[in-house]
């Protein structure tokens, strides 16, 4: 877990466990520049270092106007890190923050641990939870773009004349070597990923000639998306109340009681500040989304922070160019809070937001059944448009 490629014998076990234990304890580091989101992202930091696998011992906390080039943190904030990492014994540090790769190495170096930030972080839940030949190519991708950063200035180590018969050019150093031969596999990794896309747009072809309504699940990480796709579909996903519980894209057919066919598909859960890597290396998963025919946009109703979530998703729509796709806003977990079950259209009958809970099954006729009458409407159009075509 956390260890580069290489670099484990500078640092022993690295992250691996504590005292033999197996367990991997650490030291969060946040630091509030005055965002006004802290306190959510704090508690976010602490909920994927949880889904890691990680025991945070310890949050240390700290006011800045910007961060230090060197450090991030300053010198004396850095001190008390290293004093905390002693005292509670652990083997890693994560940053809630995104650091460049001096800053990581100069931190290692001061606190003598492993030290990773919010996105190597989150690349390594992907990492444990992608089982899919797909979605071990995509996290492969988004690591090894993630890592070619650090390539530069920051692998200290590898900066180093390494010539010789059979092994490489005279005078080539081992940091430009590891580049060359990760730039070969980031290619070979985009090449078999493009072969992927293919494969789904075949897929998509198919199911556009038999007029069935895509549907895509997007929101949230642990908004309930995956436990909400099994009760629709008793596909039998992995849930669980932690973050990114899920990655790789699963379809299977929605029953509605209506005529007409209708896919649903569940996909990669989204957070803020997604890493652009991830969101490039999972564009081959995320194009069910871009082409779907409408969005169930489920969101948490017990969050108190579900606005700003909402925000983030579209945010992450907009970038995959998904934002002009017609979508249903699905308040799930209603049992845990004082809404009751329904669906509510607009003055056209158009379904804009529906009140579900995907645990006790609350509310979900109403959209089953609604989203029949979605599917229904968009085959009757789709013929529409074919018959209007062959008589032209």
């Amino acid at each position: 877990m956390f260890d580069r490629p290489g670099d484990g014998a500078s640092r022993g076990n690295g992250a691996r466990g504590n005292h033999g234990t197996g367990q991997t304890h650490a030291v969060l580091v946040a630091l509030d520049f005055g965002d006004d989101d802290y306190a959510e992202s704090l508690a976010e930091i602490q909920l994927l270092a949880s889904s890691a696998g990680v025991t945070a011992k310890e949050v240390v906390r700290g006011k800045r106007d910007r961060p230090d080039s060197a450090f991030y943190a300053g010198k004396g904030k850095v001190d008390q890190i290293a004093e905390t990492v002693a005292a509670t014994q652990s083997q890693l540090v994560i940053f809630n923050h995104e650091l460049s790769p001096v800053q990581e190495r100069n931190l290692e170096k001061r606190l003598n641990c492993r030290v990773v930030d919010r996105t190597s972080l989150i690349l390594d839940i992907f990492a444990q939870r992608a089982h899919s030949h797909e979605g071990k190519l995509q996290v492969e991708l988004a690591q090894l773009e993630h890592l070619a950063t650090r390539l530069v200035r920051g692998w200290t180590h590898l900066e180093r004349q390494k010539g010789g018969f059979g092994m490489r050019g005279p005078g080539e150093t081992q940091l430009e070597t590891d580049r060359r031969l990760l730039g070969k596999r980031v290619k070979v990794l985009k090449d078999k990923l493009v072969k992927v896309e293919a494969q789904r747009a075949v897929q998509r072809r198919s199911r556009n000639r038999a007029h069935v309504l895509s549907v895509s699940l997007v929101g949230y990480t642990n908004a309930g998306k995956s436990t909400l796709f099994n009760t629709l579909t008793r596909a039998g996903v992995y849930a669980a109340d932690q973050l990114f519980a899920t990655l790789d894209t699963t379809t299977r057919k929605l029953h509605t009681g209506s005529a007409a066919g209708v896919v649903l598909s569940d996909t990669v859960g989204f957070i803020r500040r997604l890493p652009h890597t991830l969101v490039a290396a999972f564009r081959a998963t995320l194009e069910e989304t871009v082409h779907a025919d409408l969005l169930l946009h489920v969101v948490d109703a017990s969050s108190a922070d579900r606005d700003a979530q909402i925000e983030a998703v579209n945010v992450v729509l907009k970038e995959i160019g998904a934002h002009t796709i017609p979508q249903v806003l699905v308040y799930n977990k209603i049992d845990l809070t004082a809404f009751s079950p329904r669906v509510e259209s607009d003055e056209c009958g158009k379904i804009m937001r529906a009140w579900i809970s995907a645990q006790n099954g609350q509310g979900l006729d109403l959209l089953r059944t609604a989203l029949g009458q979605v599917a229904e409407t968009a085959v009757e159009s789709s013929r529409s448009d074919a018959s209007t075509e062959a008589m032209v």
